[in-house]
């Protein structure tokens, strides 16, 4: 019996589907599918099969290294994998031991940027048939199990700022490679702080109407496309979804856009802070509700003065009890601190308001629409890993609703909110994350231990980096 069969690894409508994929490209003539995975970062990665293989792994998956699970954001490996436990107490890893690649053949697309190229978003497995635990779309997955016990479904939408640049020089000199290698020289697209006027949409028209062709191709569920406030910068807006497609829907749009825009002479960075001059900085925006399984929002509040239900005012407490911790998740890069300042249209602090921008969390719907009600979380930064963006907010918006527990008052000045300040570094995030019981109950202690691991070797990487600001501040003065 072949392997995913074997171990049950599909449902049946993984199966159908698997069947309506094999059928398609034959009568396609699809030469290559890419078989990929997102890693710790929220990065695809994997491996192009020719059509040829496609049965064999549509039956016994893809073999992979699991040396992957152990970069951090320079593709370094920052464990000892050929060590006792590769360095973590993880035998099955020890010696960057293959794990499976098995495809989740629902999310079979055609990349229409290509020729003949599909795409397949998959899951790893040991080779015993048990989920890889370090892999983040089963940390997802698990968190939505949980909730469908409950007869709830999670529906989640997005908002994404990034920077589309022109590109001047791809820097691939002998003396560029490295890990990581001599980022492009890019130059504007516009100017910016025109926010939202349709004279700079109409400069960068060329190539968001190229993406938004490409992204429609791929059935995403785009809404809007507009200028931000800061030079290049754009930000794309999704319909709501529910479960793990926002999740699916994320690392896939993420790279897309990259590789659409590089062939077309453009560079998209989803970077927080680029250090341009006058840049400004990108967040992803999450919003979140809970619905039955009639499809009926959850969070509409029962009485016409009140902003949430009793159930959405628990998850929104949840929501601030577990901020702390959450945004080691929520803002994983040494870059996205860069952008918690005041006045800013970004939060500094764990503070909840009513329509207001400038609170971490916002409370929409009530009111003009009250079956929009929803939850704003905009800590995020664009470079986050999607799966354990979601997942870190359903495992604290539910233990609120577990615990029955209610928010404190909305703020109106949230800048000036007597309420704690949010980590100001990396560091400080993974140290909250390490100390606190919350997420470790939700996620698991081997799944902490081994994210802090990872991440710490990035903050290690940076602490010991001089930067230009030391440069200018010392070597002259003293």
């Amino acid at each position: 019996m072949a392997f995913i069969e074997h171990h049950g690894l599909w449902t049946e409508l993984q199966r159908r589907s698997a069947e309506d994929v094999l059928r398609r490209i034959e009568a396609d003539d699809t030469r290559v599918v890419r078989f990929s995975f997102p890693d710790l970062h929220g990065i695809l990665r994997g491996k192009a099969l020719l059509t040829a293989a496609l049965p064999g792994a549509f039956a016994d998956g893809c073999a992979i290294t699991s040396s992957l699970l152990f970069k951090d954001s320079s593709h370094r490996t920052v464990v000892p994998v050929f060590a006792a436990g590769a360095g973590i107490g993880a035998t099955r890893l020890q010696g960057a031991r293959d794990v499976i690649m098995v495809p989740d053949p629902t999310t079979f697309r055609v990349l229409p940027w290509l020729s003949s190229t599909g795409w397949v978003l998959c899951d790893l497995y040991y080779p015993d048939g048990s989920p890889v635990e370090f892999a983040p779309r089963h940390l997802l997955r698990r968190a939505l199990a949980a909730l469908d016990t409950a007869g709830r479904e999670f529906v989640t939408g997005l908002e994404v700022e990034f920077h589309i640049l022109r590109l001047v020089d791809a820097r691939l000199g002998l003396e560029d490679g490295g890990q990581p290698g001599t980022p492009p020289d890019v130059e504007l697209t516009h100017q910016g702080y025109n926010h939202l006027t349709e004279i700079r949409l109409d400069r960068i028209e060329p190539i968001t109407e190229i993406l938004r062709q490409h992204l429609l191709a791929l059935g995403m569920d785009l809404h809007s496309i507009e200028i931000e406030f800061g030079p290049s910068q754009v930000e794309f807006v999704f319909r709501p979804a529910r479960g793990m497609k926002s999740a699916d829907d994320m690392v896939l749009f993420r790279s897309a856009v990259k590789q659409i825009c590089r062939r077309h002479g453009f560079h998209a960075t989803f970077m927080c802070r680029p250090a341009f001059a006058n840049a400004a900085a990108s967040g992803w925006h999450l919003h979140q509700s809970l619905v039955d399984l009639q499809g009926r929002n959850l969070f509409v509040p029962d009485q016409p003065a009140e902003l949430l239900s009793p159930l959405g005012r628990h998850y929104l407490a949840g929501l601030m009890a577990g901020a702390a911790e959450a945004v080691a998740f929520t803002t994983p890069t040494v870059n996205g601190y860069k952008r918690f300042r005041a006045h800013s249209l970004a939060p500094d602090r764990i503070a909840w308001g009513s329509d207001n921008r400038g609170a971490m969390l916002r409370v929409i719907g009530a009111g003009a629409n009250p079956a929009a009600t929803r939850i704003e979380n905009r800590i995020g930064e664009p470079a986050a890993n999607p799966y354990l963006y979601l997942a870190s907010q359903l495992a604290t918006g539910l233990q609120g609703i577990d615990r029955a527990v209610d928010p404190p008052l909305p703020v109106d000045e949230p800048y000036e909110a007597a309420a704690t300040l949010l980590p100001g570094s990396l560091g400080a995030a993974l140290q909250t994350l390490d100390g606190g019981s919350l997420l470790r109950e939700a996620f698991g202690d081997d799944f902490i231990d081994y994210y802090l691991r990872v991440k710490r070797a990035e903050v290690r990487r940076y602490e010991t980096c001089v930067t230009d600001w030391e440069t200018r501040e010392y070597m002259d003065i003293f």
